[in-house]
């Protein structure tokens, strides 16, 4: 049985944060609130909660196209090869926000990724998940939460999504209503920018 914890974006309860936090160490998987939609994540670190992810998801986990959350752009040397001037302009204009950046991966990433030739960056603009991120000292390794429904792409109201991942996950943060579009995807891995998905975030930070 999954907890659901209240969360308040400005202002997040250090003491609930670290409750979350704790739980993630533990090889927990955690819902949590982005600038964008309601993500599924667990710590970076720990395999077991990452195949539990790629299972509930239904893909390999050496296959699957996560994001990495991070709290700021200072760690990104830990995770992706040297980027040139022009790159790093783009990310630092765009984040935090809701994008989700695919840049090429280094030799430094987690054993479970070694393989994967780039990772896809994301900072949001979330005080609960960076709060989280900076908590737990790296960054969470997330997937968005989609809805079966054809109408509904994406849940928004945590109590819902507590009911449906329940027995999933060990908690659920209720951030308040989440929004129901996703990041935008811009693709930073070649010499030039591709918008993979255009969501929430605009497209001028590439022009």
């Amino acid at each position: 049985m999954a907890d659901l914890v209240r969360i308040y974006e400005e202002n997040p309860n250090p003491r609930e944060i670290e409750k979350v936090v704790s739980v993630l160490r533990n090889g927990g998987l955690v819902i949590y609130p982005t600038d964008t939609v309601y993500g599924l994540g667990c710590d970076i670190t720990n395999t077991k909660a990452l195949e539990k992810i790629a299972r509930i998801k239904g893909v390999k986990l050496e296959k699957a196209n996560f994001s990495f959350i991070c709290a700021d752009l200072s760690n990104l040397s830990d995770y992706v090869k040297q980027i040139d001037t022009a790159t790093f302009k783009i990310l630092k204009r765009a984040l935090p926000g809701p994008y989700t950046f695919i840049l090429p991966g280094s030799n430094k990433l987690p054993k479970v990724f070694k393989k994967k030739r780039t990772v896809g960056i994301r900072v949001p603009d979330n005080s609960i998940a960076l709060s989280l991120v900076q908590k737990l000292g790296n960054p969470i390794v997330s997937t968005s939460i989609y809805d079966e429904d054809e109408l509904i792409e994406y849940t928004t109201d945590p109590e819902l999504i507590h009911e449906k991942w329940d027995n999933l996950v060990s908690i659920v943060i209720d951030g308040g209503y989440g929004d129901n579009v996703a990041s935008t995807v811009i693709d930073l891995s070649q010499a030039t920018p591709t918008v993979i998905r255009k969501g929430k975030g605009s497209l001028d930070v590439i022009n």
